[in-house]
Parts: structure tokens; C-alpha cells; sequence
């Protein structure tokens, strides 16, 4: 099994000649693009494009910078599905973050397919399973839990810290790698006032201690150096060397860098 960083939060698995993509993104700027202008000035992570051969696009949750409509079109193959979180309803301001990208989803005519926390299902030669997580504003998320070839990749999304750690090792062993976001940022959102003072995602040494709990061989960090809009969404300082400081496991391939798993 190979597995790829494609940038921000997406990463692409392969194996046996078929491969998978979770969270890619192409068009960065859109995440912001409500607030007009302003949007202009926020750093964009870098990004990869797909191949049209994706047997299965993984997404999650609803948020802009994880669900990109354009990037899963360019990476799937026709017909492949988009699994995604179950929809928890409510009204405009429980939705709202979710909105651009479930009309996108829509718009782009693709096959979504919902899953329940603890569903697993196949997809060429992937057995793939959506694990709980917990969403810093309250949006249903899942981690995604992928297994080929004998070996297992974790994908968390963009979680808090939660206790669903030992349950998840305890069901489908150790993973041989889990992709773990870090950047710990603090979001002052205007649909979720009034704001929190906590990360909204997991810092470097949550991620650290999340690693360790799961028993994970090795740690990839996503989910960081891209995004940092003062006042609105503010990650912690150097993330990555926190990181490598708590845990002795971390690996940092180049964008697009095959990494065996």
C-alpha cells in the first residue's frame, strides 16, 4: 500500500493498482469565498489533482476545505461514489458551513453515499469503515479507516480530541499509519457565536497522544500550514516541529511523494 499527501488535509491511497482519495482540495480560495475581498488575502495550501480513476472519494465532513466538489470530479472514476458523513438535519445556522459544499456535491452530479459511524464497505480493493469524530463547530464529521493489503490508514479528518481512541484500536487493531491533523486552530465563526476559546481541531500534542492511544506505527500530519485568517480562524505556532518534539513516529513526505505504508 502507498499513501500520498496531496496537500492541506487530502491524501491519496493506493494499492494493487487501484487507489482511493479522502478530503482532496483544488480550489483552495473557494473556502473562504463568502467573505468576499478578504478572501483574496488568505494563504491557499497547495493542492494536487486526481487522475479520473479514484474508485471511491472520501470526504470528513461538509466543510469547504474537505469537501471539494471540482477535486473529487478531477480525481473519480465515473460512477465512483463519495462516502460522507450522515446528515444531521437542523435549520439555516446548524447548516450553514455545510451549504457550499453540499450544493457543489449536488451541482456536480456525483453519487453520494452516507454512512453511520461503525459502517464499513468495500470499494475495489479497500475495506473502508467511518469511525466517530467530533466536529469543533458541531458539523457531523467521521474519520475514515482504510484497509488493504493486510495494513490499515486512519484518516482524521480535522477532529477534536475524543475518547473513541482505545474502541477504534480495540475493533480494528492498530493502525499501520494515521494521518492526524495539528494545527490546533481557534475559529471565531458567525454562525457559532458566541465563540469558543478552545481549538476547534486537534494541536500537535493531542495528536501525539491520539497516536499513542490508537498504537499507530507511524503519524502523518495534515491538516496544517495553510489556513490563518486573524480574528476568524487562527492555528498555533509551528505545529509540525511540536509535533515531531512529541512523538518520535512522524514522517513528512513531499507533496505527491509516495510514502509505502
Amino acid at each position: 500500500m502507498q499513501i500520498r499527501w496531496l496537500g492541506w488535509a487530502g491524501v491519496e491511497i493506493e494499492t494493487d493498482g487501484a487507489r482511493l482519495v479522502i478530503d482532496p482540495l483544488e480550489d483552495a480560495r473557494a473556502v473562504f469565498a463568502p467573505l468576499g475581498e478578504r478572501a483574496a488575502a488568505i494563504p491557499a495550501p497547495a493542492v494536487a489533482r486526481g487522475q479520473g480513476d479514484a474508485v471511491a472519494g472520501l470526504v470528513t465532513h461538509l466543510h469547504r476545505d474537505h469537501t471539494d466538489a471540482g477535486a473529487l470530479a478531477l480525481c473519480l472514476a465515473p460512477g465512483a461514489p463519495v462516502l460522507e458523513p450522515q446528515s444531521w438535519g437542523g435549520e439555516f445556522l446548524e447548516q450553514a458551513a455545510l451549504a457550499q459544499a453540499d450544493a457543489e456535491l449536488t451541482a456536480a452530479e456525483l453519487d453520494r453515499r452516507p454512512l453511520a459511524p461503525w459502517t464499513t464497505v468495500e470499494a475495489g480493493p479497500f475495506t473502508i469503515t467511518a469511525i466517530p469524530a467530533a466536529d469543533g463547530t458541531g458539523d457531523p464529521q467521521v474519520s475514515w479507516l482504510v484497509e488493504a493489503e493486510g495494513r490499515r490508514v486512519l484518516h482524521l479528518g480535522d477532529t477534536l480530541f475524543h475518547g473513541w481512541w482505545w474502541r477504534i484500536a480495540e475493533r480494528y487493531g492498530a493502525p499501520d499509519l494515521v494521518c492526524a491533523p495539528i494545527n490546533g486552530a481557534r475559529v471565531c465563526f458567525p454562525h457559532r457565536q458566541p465563540a469558543s476559546p478552545l481549538a476547534a481541531v486537534m494541536d500537535p500534542d493531542q495528536a501525539a497522544l491520539a497516536a499513542d492511544l490508537l498504537g499507530a506505527e507511524t503519524v502523518l500530519p495534515i491538516h496544517y500550514d495553510g489556513y490563518d485568517a486573524p480574528g476568524l480562524y487562527e492555528p498555533v505556532a509551528d505545529p509540525l516541529a511540536r509535533l515531531q518534539a512529541a512523538c518520535d513516529r512522524v514522517v513528512v513526505p513531499g507533496l505527491g511523494e509516495p510514502l509505502e505504508v
